[in-house]
């Protein structure tokens, strides 16, 4: 067979991506229609900016979700007399693989091309940069999601109480602070770090978070309604608890107590540490923001009038001033994101944190920058694909904020 042309290149491309397609356009046609219904994400659509930034993210999002799908080969099987091709490659027929059965999709059948080109190790540069979207995905929002729990339930009593609380939790947010973030970051994943066993600790603090949150949430709205709140906090000590104890008992770490009969899943050692880091570094920063949030929304009228009508700590904080102190919180929130993926980018492309064989963006952006003067292709490909994603979230957020000042 002959190489693609570079139009039958971006025409296979087009084709592979046939379910992220379908999927932006369903989700863009029914958040037009019933935008009016759908609050601060409705708004967002009255926005280009937004439009624009929420189009990137979705459709990494749906590539992610879609990655089986979408790849046209196994991400780390290699293919003889592949390396280094250039784009549109057609595969030889009765190709030998080689591959490592860790694989995350496992060994697929094989394309007739290699459409982005190969890599110094004859891996298929396009499936690499579709399978490194499920990774950032794993990771950056998720890892985000419970940093902005751990802020949220430190900085909102922290702000509500004063004195000598807020003292303490800011002089250990401003200690944390006080370390550079890369060094920090690269600091927590290092081969030494990771073998006393201190991430795994941590991850048994960092990860109870988030199930205090969902605790006092729920007790502090329905502590009117027993039986509804004792069936909520019911779900969440048994539903939240397995969860928590299936993630912080792990395989080959200090802490693995856990029967594997009721081991919900195994977060590979990599991941779970690089999650860990995440949260760690990005939890002080978010503390700052919820507390000089919540010492201006303390002092507005409703917040008197739901004090006078007697409603709890938790409750004034959680229901009045946490709801009213969302525009900014959403906005940083996509841009901790984008943060994140950077900052994973970052590890990726120093070889910290994640296998040395991950399809990771950073990880491949190192792997292609050796030869990046003869061959750029396998570097610059994850490389737009992360500027893509980063751009997206960063357009999203200035859209979410330009919406939020309106409302």
């Amino acid at each position: 067979m002959e190489p693609l042309g570079w139009g039958a290149i971006a025409a296979q491309v087009f084709v592979q991506f046939t379910p992220v397609w379908i999927g932006m356009v369903a989700v863009f046609a029914l958040s037009i229609v019933f935008k009016r219904r759908l609050g601060l994400y409705g708004k967002l659509f009255d926005s280009t900016i937004g439009m624009i930034g929420f189009a990137l993210v979705l459709f990494w999002v749906f590539t992610a979700i879609f990655a089986d799908a979408i790849v046209t080969h196994d991400p780390l099987a290699q293919v003889s007399g592949l390396k280094n091709a250039t784009l549109g490659t057609p595969v030889p027929e009765g190709s030998v693989y080689t591959f490592n059965v860790e694989s995350p999709l496992g060994l697929k059948q094989s394309g007739p091309y290699y459409l982005l080109g190969g890599d110094n190790l004859a891996r298929d540069v396009f499936s690499r940069m579709v399978a490194g979207s499920t990774v950032v995905m794993q990771i950056a929002p998720l890892a985000t999601l419970f940093a902005f729990m751990v802020g949220i339930t430190l900085g909102l009593p922290a702000a509500y109480y004063g004195g000598r609380l807020d003292t303490v939790l800011s002089f250990l947010a401003n200690l944390i602070l006080a370390f550079p973030v890369i060094l920090l970051f690269y600091l927590l994943v290092t081969p030494e770090i990771v073998q006393t066993g201190l991430p795994s600790f941590m991850a048994m603090v960092l990860f109870l978070f988030p199930l205090l949150f969902l605790w006092v949430l729920l007790n502090s709205r329905f502590y009117t309604q027993p039986m509804k709140q004792k069936l909520y906090l019911g779900g969440v000590v048994l539903i939240g608890g397995l969860l928590y104890l299936s993630v912080i008992s792990q395989d080959r770490t200090p802490i693995n107590f856990w029967p594997d009969a009721l081991d919900l899943f195994d977060i590979p050692g990599g991941i779970l540490i690089v999650f860990v880091a995440v949260v760690f570094v990005n939890s002080p920063t978010v503390f700052r923001i919820v507390r000089g949030i919540a010492l201006d929304v303390k002092t507005r009228d409703y917040v008197a009038a739901a004090q006078t009508r007697g409603e709890g700590p938790w409750y004034t904080m959680l229901w009045e001033i946490l709801p009213n102190a969302r525009g900014p919180l959403i906005v940083d929130f996509c841009l901790r994101i984008g943060y994140t993926t950077i900052l994973l980018g970052t590890l990726g492309f120093f070889g910290l944190g994640l296998p040395p064989e991950s399809p990771d963006w950073g990880t491949t952006i190192n792997d292609g920058r050796r030869l990046l003067s003869i061959y750029p292709h396998p570097a610059i490909v994850p490389a737009v694909a992360l500027m893509t994603l980063v751009l997206g979230l960063n357009l999203l957020a200035d859209g979410l904020r330009e919406e939020s000042l309106r409302d």
